[in-house]
């Protein structure tokens, strides 16, 4: 079997074959050795409290509270499970944090993307204001505005229901969600949506059919965080709901707490019953949010 030759150009001949790749310098193997040891160490730390959970809700409670903790637990058990799924309003905790969730995730990424796209597209007065403000009021803490949140929904008759936690959700959300969506808008070509009007769609058709399947990745990226910011929400549904029947599933953890004690199994049972919900919706979007993590951020 013959080689492929081609001649050099001192007009020799030379072998096309896939010269062996270089290695690297010695100081650079060793740079990528210790970048390597610092992100195994960082990656185990930060997996070491989940890890931990997860085993917890797996021990006995005689274990549990015991002073000799192990890395893993002499005998599993799936009592703490039982125990979390019977304990009081865990099916009404269910629904309340399924509620408020998807609708202020699905009512503010309506938002921000109409707003992303008003921001992105149109020059009117005050748009760069209003741009630098929804940047600024992300450093407020939640924490400051609890007092004034408290005092509108008192007055509007928010509180103990529904859409008034929902509203405070969707709005906490909506100045990354509109950010992280602009960033999208303003690279998708105007010249893709003028080519979709010439040949026939109006500019909700030109956005359903072309804008829309380009913002997928900002989308995604975007509910992942509104997700979690509301279904891992503590300090306002403890504030803002006061009805048993309507606390959301982290709020309801406190029930695990009593006079007599804390269970802490099936407390740490529950937490990671809790968790799989974003994590299942993380897993299936992750790729769609990792492009929408990077090319958000090219331009604009």
């Amino acid at each position: 079997m013959s080689t492929s030759t081609a001649p050099s150009p001192a007009g020799g001949r030379h072998d096309l074959r896939q010269a062996p790749k270089q290695e690297l310098r010695p100081d650079r193997r060793r740079t990528r050795r210790h970048y390597d040891v610092i992100g195994l160490v960082t990656a185990v730390l930060m997996a070491f409290p989940v890890y931990w959970l997860v085993v917890s809700s797996l021990r006995p409670n005689h274990e549990i509270r015991s002073y000799d903790q192990t890395l893993w637990p002499s005998s599993l058990t799936l009592d703490n499970f039982a125990r979390a799924v019977k304990q009081e309003n865990f099916a009404t905790a269910v629904q309340s944090s399924l509620i408020v969730s998807v609708t202020a995730v699905v009512g503010g990424m309506v938002i921000a993307t109409l707003a992303a796209l008003a921001i992105g597209r149109f020059r009117f007065l005050g748009r760069k204001a209003l741009l630098m403000v929804l940047i600024l009021v992300q450093v407020l803490p939640p924490t400051a505005m609890l007092i004034p949140i408290y005092a509108q929904l008192n007055a509007i008759g928010g509180l103990d229901e529904y859409w008034g936690l929902i509203v405070v959700y969707l709005v906490s959300t909506l100045p990354f969600a509109i950010v992280m969506i602009r960033g999208f808008v303003v690279n998708i070509p105007v010249e893709l949506e003028e080519s979709a009007m010439v040949d026939g769609c109006t500019r909700i058709g030109a956005f359903r059919r072309v804008i829309f399947p380009l913002l997928a990745p900002g989308l995604a990226a975007a509910s992942i965080f509104a997700l979690v910011n509301a279904w891992n929400e503590y300090l306002f549904a403890y504030i803002l709901i006061n009805d048993n029947s309507k606390y959301t599933l982290n709020v309801w953890l406190m029930t695990f707490t009593t006079e007599r004690g804390t269970d802490y199994g099936a407390l740490m049972a529950a937490s990671t019953l809790i968790a799989l919900p974003v994590v299942v919706f993380f897993m299936i979007i992750q790729k769609k949010m990792a492009a929408g993590l990077t090319s958000g951020a090219v331009k604009g």
